[in-house]
């Protein structure tokens, strides 16, 4: 797949007036790397200026790799790189270098975006799981990536890949004879060009509350950011077979979501949620422990919907992704039998059942109003204690530790607070925002909330207090596979430490997971 970079910059024409070119244009290209530790000889290495790293810093290794040419923001002085492309954004301009190397693969195949504050990755899941009844399917989120018949578990802390990754992905999916990919699209990957280039058929939003102030700024701002979504559909005459199944899909009842109604031009807006407006509504809605019952309506036909999934949140959720199906082509009785037979998200309202008995639930809420939904779930389920395990992400959005403090000590009857990603920050100072948060409701330390940095003693703490007919939330992580200290990452699995928590206590005997 070789390319020169005089065809990579004619198929990337944004860019011919804002970059300097100097040394050989002809350089043969053999692959793109953003990280010097993959590159190989006949790389182009991309180096840009973020906001904890300067990746200018790793030319020198990247080259000493066999890398031969370099696109970086200020020009390099260095005869190994045969040619050297200067660009003011670096990463603007891999997105585009990216999307030429691999030939646009979006427009290979149908492309299904998903944003929102809450619910995307459960969302994408269902989406998949429902067009894959008849469809060969794709998906890059949060928690899986699968390419056709191979799936596998994301290794990043990262909802939306960088551009290069989502267009290797998006190529091996056309190569795959994938005929929908679904792609988990975050305000992040909008904002920081992730996603250019890439040609969504049909954009969904969930929903669209505070969250990633830090990174956005303002509410507007991050607001701003999703809806660029809806700026990306399929310019006229491209990906021609699917231009009758291209549409938005809108939740009418968030207002922040509701902003986009009326704002997407050339393609269906269908609006979905409980309200008499919507075009995709459910109603006769029962949530209970056995999960949700609804009638699904819209103008394509009326059905009855039963799915494990817990919450009445997960209606929505369960809303949004029928609106995607439909347009996709999928009858509404095909859409019920999908969400009937869904097998829930890991780290999602995942049940870990190991015999005891009382209540386990692994979930990634990590905001406080996931806090909050998660925790008045549980509370309708039981009625014993309710024992909450989470913390809050270091040098990320600290304006919610003491949010999430209150939620907690207004729902729950007790919890142990504790690491989640520290990163560099005090690994203490950041469980004392959280509690200052929970004492302003009248909690007070060893009283109703310990503070336990050390997440497997926290949560073997917490499984060790419960008793019959409590419920123990362990929040924040979820599906994630690794926990973020000063020093780096360490190896993580909650809903495996769970179980060797309750597996000291005697418990784990036949027993297995359930995921919602």
């Amino acid at each position: 797949m070789a390319q020169t970079l005089r065809a990579l910059l004619a198929g990337s024409p944004t860019l011919a007036a804002t970059t300097q070119l100097h040394g050989d244009p002809d350089t043969a290209i053999t692959g793109l790397a953003y990280d010097s530790r993959r590159v190989t000889p006949g790389t182009l290495f991309v180096a840009w200026q973020g906001g904890e790293f300067d990746g200018h810093r790793f030319i020198g290794p990247a080259l000493d790799r066999g890398a031969v040419s370099i696109l970086a923001e200020r020009p390099i002085d260095d005869p190994r790189a045969r040619c050297v492309v200067v660009a003011p954004n670096s990463r603007a301009a891999l997105a585009q270098f990216a999307a030429t190397f691999y030939r646009d693969p979006a427009l290979e195949l149908g492309l299904i975006g998903v944003t929102g504050t809450k619910g995307k990755t459960t969302t994408s899941f269902l989406i998949e799981a429902i067009l894959g009844q008849r469809f060969e399917t794709g998906l890059i989120g949060t928690v899986d990536l699968k390419v056709g018949p191979r799936r596998w578990r994301n290794p990043l802390h990262q909802t939306t890949p960088e551009s290069l990754d989502v267009q290797c992905l998006l190529r091996e999916m056309v190569e795959a004879r994938v005929e929908w990919g679904i792609l988990e699209t975050s305000s992040h990957a909008l904002a920081t060009y992730r996603v250019d280039r890439c040609a969504y058929d049909i954009a969904v939003i969930t929903n669209v509350t505070d969250e990633h102030l830090d990174f956005h700024g303002t509410y507007e701002e991050y607001l701003a950011a999703k809806a660029t979504l809806f700026e990306r559909f399929p310019r006229p005459g491209e990906k021609p077979s699917l231009a009758g199944h291209r549409g938005a899909v809108i939740n009418r009842d968030d207002p922040g979501a509701a902003t986009i109604i009326g704002r997407v031009s050339g393609v269906r807006e269908l609006t979905y949620g409980l309200s008499q407006e919507a075009d995709i509504r459910a109603t006769e809605v029962v949530v209970n422990g056995e999960g949700l019952r609804f009638t699904l309506r819209s103008s394509w036909g009326d059905v009855p919907v039963q799915t494990p999934l817990l919450g009445r949140f997960n209606v929505y959720n369960a809303l949004a992704a029928a609106g995607a199906c439909l347009l996709a082509g999928l009858s509404p009785g095909l859409i019920a039998a999908g969400l009937a037979r869904f097998g829930g998200v890991p780290g999602r309202v995942q049940r870990i059942d190991a015999g005891q008995p009382y209540l386990v639930v692994v979930d990634f809420a990590h905001n406080a109003d996931s806090l909050e939904q998660i925790l008045t779930l549980l509370r309708s389920l039981t009625g014993g204690r309710l024992i909450a395990v989470f913390g809050s992400a270091g040098e990320r959005d600290v304006a919610k530790r003491a949010a999430m403090g209150a939620v907690c000590a207004r729902l729950a009857d007790s919890a142990i607070f504790t690491d989640e990603d520290p990163r560099g920050e005090d690994r203490l100072a950041i469980l004392r925002a959280i509690a200052s948060g929970a004492e302003g409701e009248g909690w007070r330390e060893g009283g109703e909330y310990e503070c336990l940095p050390d997440r497997p003693e926290a949560i073997a703490r917490a499984v060790a207090l419960a008793g019959p007919g409590d419920v123990v939330l362990l929040a924040g992580k979820g599906h994630e596979n690794s926990i973020i200290y000063a020093g780096g990452a360490i190896p993580w699995d909650e809903a495996a430490e769970a179980r060797r928590a309750l597996a000291r206590l005697g418990y784990g005997e036949g027993g297995g997971d359930e995921q919602d």
